[in-house]
């Protein structure tokens, strides 16, 4: 077991990694968090709740809970490279399934789709994806986003910023259609058990913005808090 073996003791001891301070935060946790809220963990040890999935970038600098103010048990998270959902279909892939045991399994309500400003994975599509030769698994993912450059083709930008931007927002567009081709998500909407949101947050500033589908358009969160991306004429059930 790798618990036994002698490389683990000591192994990030030195004091320059950044792995101490992960430790040093687990460690942390055990001591102050946890204590706090025993019967809170305990509960959660059993089952988990969540009524809203979040599927978001992996990007470091975006951190569902935060952003939202979600405890534990409050969100199922998936994150990867660009906020991606592959079109539905019976190929195994983990964003699928999360999907698939989202909202068949945990009755999930609302989907949160999420990009953010900066995207590493949006500035190298735009770039061009024939220059990942480095990176053919990224390369074939970002295929899966060719709709947010359809999206702005024909578009003039002042600068590289905003044609970010713009893709970055087109690409949320983009995976929220993929995810209408999931079967049971499309089953959930039309039953009136499911809503879907947009949402683009911009790091620097703390903004969010979500897609509206009554005008076609994102809004400000704080201006449209209750708007939604479920296509028109479909939209969930208010609790």
């Amino acid at each position: 077991m790798l618990a036994k073996r002698s490389f683990a003791k000591g192994h990030y001891m030195n004091g320059d990694s950044k792995m101490d301070h992960i430790i040093d935060g687990v460690l942390k946790f055990q001591r102050e968090v946890y204590p706090n809220d025993k019967a809170l963990y305990r509960d959660l040890s059993i089952a988990q709740a969540p009524e809203t999935m979040f599927i978001g970038c992996a990007d470091s600098r975006v951190v569902p809970e935060l952003l939202t103010q979600q405890g534990p048990g409050g969100l199922f998270v998936v994150r990867n490279a660009g906020n991606i959902i592959p079109p539905g279909g019976p190929e195994p892939g983990g964003v699928t399934a999360s999907i698939e045991y989202g909202v068949s399994v945990l009755g999930i309500k609302d989907i949160v789709v999420c990009g953010h400003s900066g995207c590493g994975a949006m500035t190298a599509l735009m770039n061009g994806i024939d220059k990942l030769n480095a990176l053919p698994a990224v390369a074939r993912w970002l295929h899966y986003a060719d709709g947010a450059l359809d999206g702005v083709k024909g578009m003039t930008f002042a600068d590289e910023h905003a044609k970010l931007d713009a893709i970055v927002h087109e690409n949320v567009l983009t995976q929220l259609d993929n995810l209408l081709t999931h079967v049971p998500v499309k089953k959930a909407i039309e039953a009136g058990q499911l809503r879907l949101h947009g949402w683009v947050y911009d790091i620097g500033s703390g903004g969010v913005e979500t897609y509206d589908a009554e005008v076609r358009r994102f809004v400000a969160i704080s201006s449209a808090p209750f708007s939604s991306a479920t296509p028109s004429g479909q939209h969930a059930k208010a609790d």
